[in-house]
């Protein structure tokens, strides 16, 4: 006998993905939140925009926004600004 224990999450929300990228971002002690905007579209099109302060911080951003579950697409506008602090 076989049994179908597979469960089908639906998509995330854009809201609920943004609310999640903005809460990862904010917990990161290198990524700086309130530099960074992000904006979300349907489909799990994801857009960081911003100054980042160093290629660490920009890559911590990076990785947050991939790892918020439903991200399909992520563009990164992301500029680099070594005085921005």
């Amino acid at each position: 006998m076989l049994r179908n224990v597979i469960a089908v999450s639906p998509a995330a929300s854009s809201v609920d993905v943004k609310q999640h990228i903005k809460a990862a971002l904010t917990r990161s002690a290198e990524a700086d939140a309130a530099r960074i905007t992000v904006d979300t579209a349907a489909g799990g099109s994801v857009t960081l925009r911003g100054t980042v302060h160093s290629w660490a911080e920009r890559d911590e951003a990076v990785r947050a926004a991939w790892a918020t579950p439903g991200v399909r697409k992520l563009q990164s506008e992301l500029t680099y600004a070594s005085s921005a602090r």
